[in-house]
């Protein structure tokens, strides 16, 4: 009986902690949005929010997944396409992608029709996916599913390319989101402004630049760790810095 309470709390505790690990990069990207927002943004975020920060509801989308009803917005999250073609070039998935998702949320905020609720429920999930967005991993390819069937070892562990850049390389660094938030480059007002410049469907490109890179530099059933570590963190905080940055523009943009 000791031995099953034992391993039932650590396997509580190792879930709880998987999950607020995953959670860490959707809430420094909204975190870093939070200081960039113009005040008319800012308050109309408040007024659809309920006074619920960015970073609070950026792992939203994720959250409901559990949910039967929110089945269909799996395709969202993501977009495959081949290293030799670009969006616009590949035929669009029928079942949705991370580019029309966030069309669609954009056209409801924008909308003189949609509810409150409805612009509530479409910010919540921009947030997400502006973070996703900007995770290289889910501008990836059909052929491994974004890098999930893409095997390799963290550490001494056994993983999968997708799992090190979602959560393990934050993980590793051992830092907050509050912490990763306030612990960025300082950008300039050149670079701040070359930085939020585009639309998301530039952003998935500068993703897909980056993703090729790890393509190029990661074999399958590599160890990786230290060396990783000091090769790509630097990577994963600009593309956290980004999508932080770029989400505000965007928000300053459709609400501001």
């Amino acid at each position: 009986m000791r031995y099953i309470i034992a391993l039932f709390l650590f396997l509580v505790t190792y879930t709880v902690q998987a999950d607020d690990w995953g959670k860490t990069g959707h809430r420094t990207t909204g975190a870093i949005a939070d200081q960039y927002l113009n005040k008319k943004a800012r308050k109309a975020i408040a007024q659809l929010l309920d006074g619920e920060s960015l970073a609070l509801v950026s792992t939203y989308a994720d959250d409901i997944k559990s949910d039967t009803l929110y089945r269909a917005y799996g395709p969202q999250h993501y977009v495959n396409i081949p290293f030799d073609k670009t969006y616009d070039t590949h035929p669009q998935s029928e079942k949705g992608d991370i580019i029309q998702a966030i069309d669609h949320c954009i056209a409801t905020l924008k909308s003189d029709m949609a509810s409150k609720e409805e612009k509530a429920f479409q910010l919540r999930l921009l947030v997400h996916f502006i973070g996703d967005l900007h995770q290289p991993l889910h501008t990836g390819i059909s052929e491994d599913k974004g890098g999930n069937d893409f095997q390799v070892r963290w550490y001494r562990d056994g993983s999968n390319l997708h799992r090190v850049w979602d959560s393990q390389m934050i993980e590793s660094y051992g830092m907050s989101y509050s912490e990763l938030a306030i612990n960025m480059p300082q950008l300039t007002r050149k670079e701040l402004k070359a930085m939020a410049s585009g639309t998301h469907r530039d952003w998935l490109e500068d993703s897909r630049i980056v993703v090729r890179d790890i393509y190029a530099n990661t074999t399958v059933g590599e160890k990786l760790g230290y060396r990783y570590m000091y090769d790509y963190f630097a990577v994963l905080k600009g593309q956290l810095q980004k999508g932080g940055v770029r989400l505000a523009a965007l928000l300053n943009e459709v609400l501001g």
